[in-house]
């Protein structure tokens, strides 16, 4: 069975840079060992401001996203200046690409920023080499919150992540695709992957050549993720290995050789083209694919690049029972503190205005994926765009049927990603059998976990 190629995990908001995680799952992991390397080197000291003469304390802020996220962020930053005139927020903020090695460099200099967006792949890396602060130790109400991201951001070394969005791995369908075929829309309340490589197969017979049914998978972690959970293995364990062998991943990439010999999805060469592509270019956006693998919090900007309605459908799973699908509400971003802030009790109030402030709710909206405060989520809602509204909706009516939460990415993590696209691509193009890429793989990956 299958699983989906892209992440966000993670993620900024559907609209972002394409260079932002949003994009796709394929872009969330790109850095950690520059990060481990040069966070090794870091010591102690601090690198935010002292307090002025006049009690003012200022702190700094750093978060990746494109032009939108920032106008939104610095908005909601002078909302709660207005109500803490002796704290100032100082913006810092780039895109995706360059982030983690700023970061990273930062930390080695004892210059980290106060607050700090952490994403899921990193924040066991930074966690654990005590660069993050312990956030359960201070001011910051956590009742509203969903249990599952919550614990995303728990560890060893304490609470050092606040949820800052959720989201679900869904599948996005373009039914002008679908129309255009003849095809009917998939039931996703009882739809198996058997059924989804079908249907796929269907929609490209039906189609102009070079439109397929659906995207591939294969290029994102998280995708051998929920497939793993649904085959009772998991991407790792709670302490910190991999939770699967060889010969899962090998039946992973099976399937997916399958679905390419059936033209369900595209063909090597387009695959690989295709992952160029920013989000408006994408198969999806453009009318080439029926079906495509992306996080929630990426329907409202595909939306608007397809110009068409589209469908948020659950995963297809091998019984045909919604609550099989092995899913769960991911911690699109958290908000982390630096453990060398010199204004902890500050960086604190911040985060929590953030997190359950609504007047935040109304300015970030949707920007980080669904809110994770429901209060906070319910009040705005009546503010969000009709795309925005139909993810809150997916959100919810999943609850019922989710898994629990996979253990978090261990220290290196974020070369996985690199790892199982590289061998997708080996398998497709036929340079090496899914067994054998499956025992290399899982060599190079056990390498990157334990270093």
């Amino acid at each position: 069975m299958p699983l989906f190629p892209r992440p966000a995990t993670g993620s900024q908001s559907a609209g972002s840079s394409p260079s932002g995680p949003t994009r796709r799952f394929r872009k969330a992991g790109v850095v950690a060992a520059a990060a481990a390397a040069v966070m090794a080197l870091s010591a102690c000291g601090g690198g935010s401001s002292p307090q002025s003469a006049d009690g003012t304390v200022e702190l700094r802020f750093s978060w990746w996203g494109g032009d939108k996220r920032a106008q939104l962020t610095q908005e909601a930053i002078k909302q709660f200046e207005a109500e803490n005139p002796k704290i100032k927020i100082k913006p810092e903020f780039g895109d995706w690409s360059g982030y983690w090695d700023k970061l990273a460099t930062q930390v080695a200099a004892n210059d980290a920023p106060d607050i700090i967006q952490m994403d899921e792949k990193y924040i066991t890396e930074y966690s654990t080499r005590g660069a993050l602060l312990d956030l359960s130790k201070y001011d910051i109400d956590t009742s509203k919150l969903d249990e599952a991201a919550l614990n995303a951001g728990k560890g060893e070394d304490g609470l050092t992540g606040i949820p800052a969005g959720i989201n679900a791995a869904t599948i996005l369908a373009n039914p002008k695709v679908f129309e255009a075929a003849g095809v009917p829309l998939p039931d996703d309340s009882t739809w198996t992957w058997e059924d989804f490589g079908r249907i796929a197969a269907e929609v490209t017979e039906k189609s102009p050549k070079g439109t397929y049914g659906a995207a591939a998978y294969g290029t994102d972690e998280a995708s051998l993720g929920v497939w793993l959970r649904q085959n009772g293995k998991s991407l790792y364990t709670s302490d910190g290995k991999l939770g699967f062998e060889p010969g899962d991943i090998a039946e992973w990439w099976a399937f997916l050789k399958d679905l390419s010999k059936n033209k369900a999805v595209p063909t090597a060469s387009e695959v690989v083209e295709a992952e160029a592509a920013p989000l408006d270019q994408s198969g999806l956006a453009t009318g080439k694919n029926g079906m495509a693998f992306w996080w929630s919090n990426q329907a409202p900007a595909l939306e608007k690049a397809s110009g068409a309605d589209l469908k948020i459908l659950r995963f297809p799973t091998k019984t045909g029972k919604a609550e099989d699908a092995g899913l769960w509400y991911k911690a699109s971003q958290f908000w982390s503190a630096s453990s060398r802030t010199k204004h902890p009790e500050e960086t604190a109030k911040f985060i929590n205005f953030l997190t359950n402030n609504v007047k935040a709710g109304e300015t970030l909206l949707a920007d980080r994926g669904v809110y994770p405060n429901s209060d906070v989520r319910a009040a705005i809602e009546p503010k969000l765009t009709p795309a925005d509204v139909k993810v809150v909706k997916f959100i919810d009516q999943i609850k019922d049927e989710l898994g629990e939460a996979p253990a978090p990415p261990p220290k290196g993590a974020g070369a996985i990603q690199e790892i199982i696209k590289r061998y997708t691509s080996e398998v497709l193009f036929e340079r090496l059998s899914t067994d054998e890429a499956g025992k290399k793989a899982v060599d190079e990956m056990k390498s990157a976990i334990s270093s």
